[in-house]
């Protein structure tokens, strides 16, 4: 028999003063520490990983924060609809990677807070966290970070509080919080929707509209990132059902979130939230209700995929191209390498024909860029960063062309991210290639997340015309591949983000669960 975890948790009462016509509107601080850690990956995200946005000039910030699709620019366009002053203050992210060092969680968290004791009136803090963010000391850094600034913003001041898909959410999180809310698709397409809602409900709260309650039911199981992608079934008709409670009137949120696999710690798996209007019956009845949805799941959530050599031996006889080969167990967007050779050896061993691989391997970009244009390479490639994901890959070619990397995505993509950098970027067109099929390898300075198709097309790659496209992702890139893909072949190969938990030792999780034992 199953168990299913239920927290309830008390409503935060906030008494706003009355606004006159002449006095100021709510002033909301805008706030974020992000970070989605991988307790397999042994390099460590430090101090210097992560990336602040600008806050100065003061007058200016809040209108380049808008240009993305993200939750912030939710906040924003939120802001205005609902009536809100928004005050700017610590917005920093890294890219997935190993754990947060401690030096570099307390430090922003203390940049964080010195910047919100400075303004001189807030009313409410918009937090935009990850949720799946792993710190040495602390293996639930998001709750850690929220429990640090209830503490000195006191118990009735309003946080509400913004989270990936992939957020594990524990009970003490719900706790330290107004509201939570996750975002609802995967891959990452409403991120902008879920900041307006954010807005929406801090205003109705500092309004003295509502007053938030809120209950969080995870049920035993790790629900396998490759089933997560919530456009099909099983997740979609639960995503489906999140957005119709939210018709609700009593109800001010509904989050269902797939949890992130590859931190192995106590909060690790799925969790529904939901919040609603000083009625605590209300949601621990339906917290409930979805939880047991994704339970009834684990029938169709039973992993059976290829493996690198019988993948591209698949998308070789495929007769619909190209074929999208997703390499999951080197999930950039997880906190892999991005330097896996798994499916490039399979490539070059079976003579495959009009592929392209993207790796992120400074030291051969670097050595491209010494030769340059036209001049022939001949060297290792990838599997440099550790031993998981496989190694150096010796290729010799021509070198095709070298770019900058930086590339912009007008379209909303996941994560809503309009601007990429992957640092220098040279295109080698391998031996065995023809004028029609040409054999195209990416080196990287940097790791990126492939979910932009304009990481091919900025650097002369026109992924139509190949007929296998390696894919560094899991379930991110496809709103940008399965446009164009003739078929999409999900590959468990090894790595740090391998979908396959056998090849991983869980020491801090729940026990059982459902998908790992």
């Amino acid at each position: 028999m199953r168990t299913l975890v239920v927290f309830m948790l008390t409503p935060f009462l906030f008494f706003a003063p009355a606004l006159s016509a002449e006095s100021a509107r709510p002033r909301i601080a805008i706030g974020g520490i992000s970070h989605e850690s991988n307790s397999f990956n042994p390099s460590k995200t430090k101090l210097a990983d992560f990336k602040r946005r600008n806050t100065e000039p003061f007058d200016q910030v809040l209108l380049e924060w808008a240009k993305s699709n993200d939750e912030v620019s939710g906040y924003i366009e939120g802001a205005r609809r609902f009536g809100l002053e928004l005050y700017p203050t610590l917005v920093a992210a890294a890219d997935p990677k190993g754990p947060v060092t401690d030096e570099a969680f307390n430090t922003l968290v203390e940049e964080l807070i010195g910047r919100l004791r400075s303004t001189p009136r807030l009313d409410g803090l918009l937090l935009a966290n990850h949720g799946a963010m792993v710190v040495e000391s602390y293996p639930h850094g998001d709750a850690e970070m929220v429990r640090r600034l209830r503490q000195v913003l006191g118990p009735g001041f309003p946080i509400v509080v913004t989270h990936d898909f992939h957020a594990n959410v524990s009970p003490e999180i719900v706790k330290d919080s107004t509201a939570l809310i996750t975002y609802k698709e995967n891959p990452h397409i409403d991120t902008k929707e879920r900041g307006v809602q954010a807005a929406q409900v801090m205003a109705e709260i500092v309004s003295g509209k509502v007053k938030p309650v809120q209950v969080i039911a995870k049920p035993p199981m790790m629900y396998n990132i490759v089933f997560q992608y919530t456009k099909v079934a099983p997740l979609r008709p639960i995503v489906d059902e999140s957005r119709l409670l939210e018709k609700n009137p009593k109800i001010l949120a509904v989050s269902v979130s797939g949890g992130y696999q590859y931190a192995d710690v106590l909060a690790m798996g799925p969790s529904v939230v939901v919040v609603t209007d000083n009625d605590p019956v209300l949601a621990a009845r339906e917290a409930q209700r979805v939880a047991d949805m994704l339970w009834a799941t684990r029938d169709k959530i039973v992993l059976n995929l290829p493996d690198a050599a019988a993948a591209v031996t698949q998308a070789m006889a495929s007769d619909k191209f190209p074929v999208a080969l997703m390499d999951m167990g080197d999930n950039i967007g997880g906190g892999s390498s991005g330097d896996s050779t798994f499916i490039l050896s399979e490539l070059l061993k079976q003579k495959a024909e009009g592929w392209v691989v993207t790796l992120a391997d400074r030291e051969a970009a670097e050595a491209a860029f010494r030769l340059g244009i036209g001049r022939f390479f001949d060297g290792p490639v990838g599997g440099k960063t550790d031993k998981l994901h496989g190694d150096p890959v010796q290729v010799r070619g021509t070198i095709k062309s070298l770019h900058d990397g930086k590339y912009v995505e007008p379209e909303v993509r996941h994560g809503g991210t309009h601007y990429y950098e992957m640092g220098l970027t040279a295109v080698v067109e391998v031996e065995g290639s023809t004028r029609d099929l040409p054999n195209l390898l990416l080196l990287t300075t940097e790791r990126s997340s492939p979910n932009s198709l304009h990481q091919l097309t900025s650097c002369g790659v026109y992924p139509q015309r190949q007929k296998i496209l390696v894919v560094k992702g899991a379930i991110a890139p496809r709103a940008a591949y399965e446009p164009i893909a003739g078929r999409i072949i999900e590959v468990d190969t090894p790595g740090a983000t391998a979908v396959n938990p056998s090849r991983f030792t869980y020491r801090h999780v729940r026990r059982p669960l459902f998908g790992l034992d």
